[in-house]
C-alpha cells in the first residue's frame, strides 16, 4: 500500500544491506584499537543504526539523541531543539554520530557544536544519505552511504509525516503526496 506513493526506488533492500556492511567494515578498520560510541539521531536513523551496529565486528557502544527541526513538513524549520539527550557522558570518548540524511546541515551543525562542548576525544559523522545540493552549513561526513539528488526520500527509517519508515527500500515520494509540484 505504501509503495503506491513511491515515484521511484533509489536503493533496494539488497543495495542498502550491502552498503551498510561496507560502512561497518570501514568503521572496523578505522577504529581497530578503540571502542567507539555510536550515537543514533532519532528517529530517522534507527533502522540504519541497528543494521550498522550489527555489521561492526569490534566492540562498540550505543546511545541515542532525538533532535527536531522538521515538525510535519518537508523542509527544515531552521530551529533545532533537543528532544532526548544522551544517557552517557562522552568526555574523552570516540564518537560516531549516525544520521539518516545530511541535508541542509543545520541540525548537524548545531548538534556537533553541542557535542564538541562535551569534550569527546574525537567526533565523526556517518550518514546513510548525503544531499549536498541542499547544504547551507559546512558539515561533512566521514562515512557516507549514498549521495542523492535533491528529492524527498522515504523508507528505511526516513519518513514523511511519520509514515513510510517501514519501507525496506529508499524511494522518492511522489510530490502529490506532500503537496509538491
Amino acid at each position: 500500500m505504501l509503495h503506491q506513493d513511491i515515484e521511484r526506488i533509489l536503493f533496494s533492500e539488497e543495495e542498502l544491506k550491502a552498503r551498510v556492511a561496507e560502512l561497518g567494515a570501514q568503521i572496523d578498520r578505522d577504529y581497530a584499537n578503540q571502542t567507539p560510541l555510536l550515537i543514533s539521531v532519532l528517529r530517522g536513523s534507527f533502522i540504519f543504526m541497528a543494521d550498522l551496529v550489527r555489521s561492526i565486528t569490534r566492540p562498540c557502544t550505543v546511545d541515542f539523541m532525538a533532535v527536531s527541526s522538521y515538525g510535519s513538513g518537508t523542509t527544515s524549520s531552521g530551529q533545532v531543539k533537543i528532544v532526548k539527550d544522551l544517557s552517557e557522558q562522552i568526555e574523552g570518548r570516540d564518537i560516531i554520530v549516525v544520521e539518516d540524511i545530511l541535508d541542509s546541515g543545520n541540525t548537524l551543525s548545531y548538534l556537533f557544536q553541542l557535542l564538541q562542548a562535551r569534550h569527546p576525544a574525537s567526533i565523526r559523522l556517518c550518514t546513510l544519505l548525503d544531499k549536498p545540493e541542499r547544504r547551507t552549513k559546512p558539515v561533512a561526513a566521514q562515512y557516507v552511504g549514498f549521495t542523492i539528488p535533491d528529492a524527498f526520500v522515504v523508507g528505511y527509517g526516513l519518513d514523511y509525516d511519520e509514515k513510510y519508515r517501514n519501507l525496506p527500500c529508499i524511494g522518492i515520494l511522489k510530490p502529490c503526496v506532500y503537496g509538491g509540484e
